[in-house]
Order: C-alpha cells, then sequence, then structure tokens
C-alpha cells in the first residue's frame, strides 16, 4: 500500500519531463503553451507596428515585446546570442534582408494552411521560412517637367542618355537597391543589368546619399529629374498634412513602370517575417504570422504605412485606391536575396557606389 504515493509522484515527475521535452529545433514543448509572451526582433520601425502588436494583444492577450535595429544588426546580435536567442519572430522591410536572415540560419521552416492559403507562393520563401505581409512597388518618380506625357516608363529609362546628370539614388548598398538589380538581372541577363547600372550611374546628378524620401525630395527642388523609390514613401508624402510635404508630391509624378503591353509589370517587394531558428515561443510566434495576414492587421498596415496588402483578395483601403491600379511583376520575391551577391558585384563594377 505504501507503493501508490510513491508511484503517483514518479507519474507526476515523468508528466513534467514530458512537457519540457526538447524539439529538434531546441525549443521546449509545453513552456510556450502556457507563455503569454511574444519576442519580436523587428527592423521595420513604423507607427503602424505599434498598432499591430496592440491589436494581436487584444485579439490573444499575448504579450509583445520588441528589440528594434537594422537588419544588419539584428542578424548579428541573433548569430551572436545562438540558440539562447529570446527572438520569437523576425521581422524585415524587404525579401533580400529577409534572405540574409535566412542564409545565416536564424529562421525556421513553419507548416501553416493559414500562411499558404493566404500568402501567394511568389511572396514567401518556397520552404516556409519567411512570408510577406505587405506589398510595395519599385516606382519611378519624375518631376512634373520630365514625366512621361503618355504614362509609361521602364526602368531602362534611368540609363537613357536624356537623363545625363538627372538622375538621384541612394547608396548601391541599401538593400532595395540590391533587391532591384537582382530582379533585373532575373528578368533581363547580367549583362543588360550590369550595362544598366553603368548607364546610371553615368547619369547620376550627385554622389548616392540618403534615403527614398531625400530622393523624392531632390526630385521635387528641381535637383534631379527622375529617381528610384518605394512607392509607400512617395503616398506618405502625399497623404501628410505637413505642407512641406504635400509640396513635394504635388511637384512631382509617381509612375508605376513596366505596364505597356508586353513589359513585365512594376516589380514589387515585401515587408515580411518568419519564426526565429530557436524561438522559445513558436506557437506564439505562429500565432502572430497568422495575425499578421487577419482584414484586421491587412488593413492596418495598408492604411497607417501606405503598403499593399499581401493576402489574396484583401480589400485595398479607400484612401489607397489611386494609388493602386498597376500591374506588379509576377517575379518570385525569393530570387532577390538568391541574386543579391550578385547585384553587389554589378554595382561594384559599374562603380555606383
Amino acid at each position: 500500500m505504501r507503493s501508490r504515493p510513491v508511484l503517483t509522484v514518479l507519474a507526476a515527475v515523468l508528466s513534467l519531463l514530458a512537457a519540457c521535452e526538447r524539439r529538434p529545433d531546441g525549443t521546449a514543448q509545453g513552456a510556450e503553451a502556457s507563455s503569454g509572451q511574444l519576442n519580436i526582433y523587428t527592423a521595420r520601425h513604423y507607427d503602424a507596428d505599434q498598432q499591430l502588436y496592440a491589436g494581436f494583444k487584444e485579439a490573444t492577450g499575448i504579450e509583445v515585446r520588441t528589440i528594434d535595429g537594422n537588419a544588419a544588426q539584428l542578424v548579428e546580435r541573433m548569430k551572436a546570442e545562438g540558440p539562447a536567442s529570446p527572438a520569437d519572430v523576425v521581422l524585415m522591410a524587404d525579401a533580400g534582408a529577409l534572405w540574409r536572415a535566412e542564409d545565416a540560419g536564424l529562421l525556421q521552416p513553419t507548416q501553416s494552411a493559414v500562411l499558404s492559403e493566404r500568402i501567394p507562393a511568389n511572396l514567401r520563401d518556397p520552404a516556409g521560412r519567411w512570408f510577406g505581409f505587405a506589398r510595395r512597388a519599385r516606382v519611378l518618380v519624375f518631376s512634373k517637367a520630365a514625366a512621361p506625357p503618355n504614362g509609361q516608363a521602364a526602368y531602362a529609362d534611368l540609363a537613357d542618355p536624356r537623363f545625363r546628370g538627372r538622375v538621384c539614388v541612394r547608396s548601391s548598398d541599401n538593400v532595395y537597391n540590391l533587391s532591384t538589380l537582382a530582379a533585373l538581372t532575373e528578368l533581363w541577363s547580367r549583362d543588360r543589368a550590369s550595362a544598366w547600372a553603368r548607364g546610371v550611374v553615368a547619369n547620376m546628378a550627385r554622389p548616392p546619399q540618403g534615403g527614398d524620401i531625400d530622393q523624392i525630395r531632390a526630385v521635387a527642388a528641381g535637383q534631379c529629374d527622375v529617381a528610384l523609390a518605394n512607392s509607400y514613401y512617395w503616398i506618405r508624402l502625399a497623404r501628410s498634412q505637413n505642407p512641406a510635404d504635400k509640396a513635394a508630391a504635388d511637384r512631382t509624378v509617381m509612375v508605376f513602370p513596366e505596364q505597356a503591353d508586353g513589359a513585365p509589370g512594376a516589380l514589387v517587394n515585401i515587408s515580411g517575417g518568419g519564426v526565429a531558428a530557436n524561438a522559445p515561443n513558436r506557437a506564439n510566434a505562429v500565432r502572430f504570422l497568422e495575425y499578421l495576414t487577419s482584414a484586421e492587421a491587412q488593413a492596418i498596415l495598408a492604411e497607417a504605412n501606405n503598403e499593399y496588402p499581401a493576402v489574396q483578395g484583401a480589400e485595398t483601403p479607400q484612401a489607397l485606391r489611386p494609388y493602386a491600379d498597376f500591374r506588379p511583376a509576377a517575379l518570385p520575391v525569393a530570387v532577390y536575396g538568391r541574386r543579391q551577391a550578385e547585384a553587389q558585384a554589378l554595382f561594384d563594377e559599374a562603380g555606383w557606389r
């Protein structure tokens, strides 16, 4: 009769051990089920994201904690932290940046019917290590005097001799530019992409400097006639209540390239994220990624940050509809990372600093 308490204690111990069993990826089974926490490492620095975190907490009760930094800083931090990293979710503002985290082994594959059904295949990693949740187009911003009269433009225009000394761009090591050239290399050929980069360098109005909004402001100020930028930056200025922002948008024209018959369509990039390789709260991480595909989250991403929904069938907010009528390229954004090193080599060969 004395053995019954012993057996009871033994069963309790075995149950506890089973609950704490480690997965092959190093996370503890059972631990995440009772966790009310989510740790997000993010290279997105937008006010919209605070609304997303608040919406997720309201929907799930899960507390969100964030570590902010640029993509390179976050990758290096996670590499230094190793298996002890507290990161559950990694958010980046470019497919090329997500690829860097993927290439460093910092993301794990995620199997989710919700994510697979809602996110188009060309906007996610084929192995499920990251998913795009918002889209932005890579556009040309012209001065009104230089804008094409028929509204048609192409990325090749940036290398056209008619814009000699009239092009503004940011540096070649910026991931947006790396992704752009990687995409053009995939669509065209290495030789044509190389010639394009050399042509843009020959057309530069000034050494590469600043961010996308700086390029738009330079066009508005007459320092150049055309610039390369992400669509949401120009839309942000157009929708701003700040008179200086509005003036910059009013003096310029945003054009979606490659819309002519037979052209591939405007290049589209993503903001996206994935589950960290050693996520201690993996279930919460997957739940957050799935939340980002909800109608609520898609509306926040679009309305508050001027990005386009990534979910198939998601409604574009009324305020963005005037800027959403374009044909996107069908190119898988995963190639942006795979061809990133090649793109940097082409930039270096062209002398694009």
